[in-house]
């Protein structure tokens, strides 16, 4: 079987994948490209997953990044539904799992994350669902509807969506998770119990502080056991408790990694021709002064695409702050910088725990923002955050509107 050279391969059909064919061609017209990925859809765009594919405002159809013609007319090839086997980068070539080879000139990991799995009996039974991909909505969605019954294990980003979701479609929703409030790393506690409490209004069964020990089929659908002694019976079990970095092709490669593939401002690994972007990208946060991992849709984005250029030559530092943004019922927000819930925070309501702006600040200087049902001020909540000034929390009372 003969070798297939490409001056650009792609490997991850995800948004940093096939936004990095933008960046791409923004510099290099003509230079082939060739996108891998073991999804057999064309890359999507995944918070409507557990947000607006649910709420009727959007379909299926209206959740992919572009159509086949985008491809096709910038020349990129697809492979969908193949896995890369391994990277040899010494020779610039990889194999898919079925023999296949080829060459690279530049080489862009983009192979996200994958689901973090529960090591708990019944953790790995065919059913439970690891939710994160487009087949994963379709399935649940089929099974969704008024009568049904769903134990949701985690309380972080996925979990919380989800869950959300489910109920609104009538679905009887039990959350299972071990801190006291929902995405408690976000969150400040305040918060976290008025969000805590809007749920538990909403009809969700709420069941924190707790651990799933043991899932089990039934006659009629699943019995769920946790470790304080309750045993939770539902039609669906669905897992959301974070995911992983995708790295064993990069050390297949043997470029350096930690708590993801370590890449420069420019987003090149240690291996000079070999690129990483989005979940997977452990990079200098140039506004924070810290390397981190982003796992959100933005960031895939813009990362994805700067990538693309810098494979192509641009030469470029990745400077972009990135947003996240979730939907819980009737709460909204969004959020920029770093809002970890350890950091000191000060909350500038209008409406208490709904309506308003939570800061994020380290000695005294703003490291993050979260505009709760506040919009269009993302760019304002940059500017403060790359200014870096030291202030007395009160002094933010009214610095964004």
């Amino acid at each position: 079987m003969a070798m297939q050279d490409f001056a650009y391969v792609i490997v991850g059909g995800g948004l940093a994948g096939s936004s990095a064919i933008e960046g791409i061609r923004e510099i290099d017209k003509s230079g082939t490209i060739l996108l891998i990925s073991d999804e057999k859809h064309l890359p999507y765009h995944r918070p409507p997953l557990t947000k607006k594919l649910w709420l009727g405002k959007k379909k299926v159809e209206d959740i992919f990044f572009k159509d086949q013609k985008f491809y096709d007319d910038n020349g990129a090839t697809l492979m969908l539904a193949t896995r890369v086997a391994a990277i040899d980068a010494a020779s610039k070539t990889l194999s898919d799992e079925t023999g296949r080879t080829f060459r690279f000139g530049k080489l862009l990991l983009a192979t996200g994350g994958r689901p973090r799995r529960l090591t708990i009996p019944g953790g790995d039974l065919p059913g439970v669902c690891y939710y994160r991909y487009l087949d994963d909505y379709l399935a649940t969605k089929a099974q969704a509807g008024e009568g049904k019954s769903a134990v949701v294990i985690g309380g972080g980003f996925i979990g919380s969506e989800i869950a959300a979701a489910l109920n609104v479609n009538h679905v009887a929703v039990s959350m299972i998770f071990p801190a006291a409030t929902l995405c408690n790393h976000v969150f400040p506690a305040d918060l976290g119990a008025a969000i805590h409490e809007r749920y538990r209004q909403h009809g969700v069964n709420m069941l924190p502080g707790d651990r799933a020990m043991a899932i089990s089929r039934t006659g009629k659908g699943w019995l769920t056991r946790t470790q304080n002694g309750r045993e939770v019976e539902s039609d669906m079990v669905i897992v959301g408790v974070g995911i992983e970095p995708s790295m064993g092709l990069a050390k297949s490669a043997g470029v350096h990694t930690g708590s993801g593939i370590v890449v420069n401002a420019y987003l090149q690994s240690s291996h000079p021709d070999i690129f990483a972007a989005g979940d997977n990208a452990f990079f200098p946060y140039q506004a924070l002064g810290m390397s981190m991992r982003v796992e959100h849709w933005d960031n895939a984005l813009s990362q994805g695409k700067k990538a693309g250029r810098n494979m192509a030559g641009a030469r470029e530092p990745f400077m972009y702050m990135p947003y996240f943004y979730s939907d819980l019922f009737e709460f909204g927000y969004e959020a920029v910088g770093d809002v970890d819930s350890r950091l000191e925070t000060f909350a500038d309501w209008e409406k208490e725990n709904d309506t308003g702006v939570v800061y994020y600040l380290r000695n005294g200087v703003v490291r993050g923002a979260m505009m709760c049902n506040v919009w269009k001020k993302l760019d304002t909540a940059r500017e403060m955050i790359r200014k870096a000034h030291r202030v007395a929390a009160r002094e933010l009372a009214g610095a964004i509107r």
